[in-house]
C-alpha cells in the first residue's frame, strides 16, 4: 500500500521538476479556461496507477473533478476509457506528462509481474522483485509488483540483511561475515546470502542463515543441490532470469525467484490523454 503523503510529496517533486520556470505551452490559455480531458488505453494489460490519478492533478488545482474507471490490478483493454478528468486546461496540460508517465510505466511493470506470475501458478514459488529499481520510482515501481501479484523483496537497505558477493569478497570467510551480521539484526530480521558454487552453498549452511539465494545457477545447478539446504532454510533463485526460463527455475523447488528485469527491462503500457469532442 502506496503512503498518501509520500505519493504527494513526491508529485510535487515531480512537478517542480518539470515546472520550475513555469509551463511555457499552457500559459497561452486563459486560466479561468475549462476542458475535459480523457485518458485512454490503447494497449492491452494490468493497470497500475490509481492512487497517481487521484492524487496528480490536484498538486495545481484541490477542487479538480477527476472520474476514476479503473482500479488497481484491473485488467484493461485497448480504448477503453480509464479516466475523464475536469478542471483549467492549464492544470490539465501542465500535468498531463508526469500523470501519463507514472501510470504507463506502473502499469507496465504490473502487466509483465502478472504475466510472469501466471507461468509459474503450478509451482509454490513466489515471483518478487530486487532493489534494481529506478532512482525517485522505487515505490511507485514496487507498488506495481504487488498489484501484478508478485512480492517485494527488500524496499530498502535496512529490510533485512543481504550478503552479496562483494562483502563476502571483503570478509574473512562466510562463517566470519555471519557470525558479524547476527550481532547486528533485531529479533524480526532475516539474513539471506548470495552463493554460486557447492563451497560457498555448504559454508552458507554451516553458518545458518535464514535465506539462500542461488545466484547465476542453472537450474540444473540448482535441482541437483537444493536437496542439501536444511528444511528451515529457505532458497531464492536469482540472476538472468526472464519469463522465457522462470518456469524451468520455478520447477527446481525454491520458494522465491527473484526478477531484476521488472524494473529495468521494462515496456510501458501505452496510455494517452485526449480531448474527446
Amino acid at each position: 500500500m502506496l503512503n498518501k503523503l509520500h505519493v504527494q510529496e513526491k508529485l510535487k517533486q515531480f512537478y517542480l521538476e518539470d515546472n520550475h520556470y513555469g509551463d511555457l505551452s499552457s500559459s497561452i490559455f486563459d486560466i479561468n479556461q475549462h476542458g475535459t480531458l480523457t485518458l485512454l488505453s490503447k494497449d492491452e494489460g494490468v493497470f497500475c496507477g490509481e492512487i497517481i490519478l487521484q492524487e496528480s492533478f490536484k498538486i495545481i488545482e484541490s477542487d479538480i473533478q477527476t472520474d476514476i474507471a479503473v482500479k488497481d490490478g484491473d485488467s484493461i483493454k485497448k480504448g477503453q476509457v480509464l479516466a475523464v478528468v475536469k478542471g483549467s486546461v492549464t492544470t490539465l496540460l501542465t500535468m498531463e506528462r508526469i500523470t501519463l508517465n507514472l501510470i504507463q510505466r506502473m502499469s507496465g511493470i504490473a502487466t509483465s509481474t502478472h504475466q510472469i506470475v501466471q507461468k509459474v501458478q503450478h509451482t509454490n514459488v513466489k515471483i518478487v522483485d530486487t532493489r534494481k529499481t529506478t532512482p525517485g520510482l522505487g515505490m511507485f515501481e514496487k507498488h506495481a509488483v504487488h498489484v501484478g501479484g508478485g512480492y517485494n523483496h527488500r524496499r530498502t537497505l535496512n529490510d533485512g540483511l543481504m550478503l552479496k558477493d562483494n562483502h563476502i569478497s571483503f570478509s574473512k570467510s562466510i562463517d566470519d561475515l555471519v557470525s558479524k551480521a547476527k550481532r547486528h539484526i533485531g529479533p524480526m530480521d532475516k539474513i539471506e546470502i548470495e552463493i554460486e558454487d557447492e563451497q560457498t552453498l555448504t559454508e552458507a549452511i554451516q553458518a545458518d542463515v535464514n535465506i539462500m539465494m542461488f545466484d547465476n545457477c542453472t537450474p540444473e545447478w540448482i535441482k541437483e543441490h537444493i536437496v542439501k539446504v536444511p528444511s528451515h532454510i529457505q532458497t531464492e533463485a536469482s540472476g538472468n532470469i526472464n519469463i522465457n526460463n522462470v518456469v524451468q527455475y520455478a520447477e527446481t523447488g525454491v520458494d522465491y525467484i527473484s526478477i531484476g528485469s521488472l524494473f529495468y527491462d521494462q515496456h510501458a503500457l501505452d496510455i494517452s490523454a485526449k480531448v474527446v469532442i
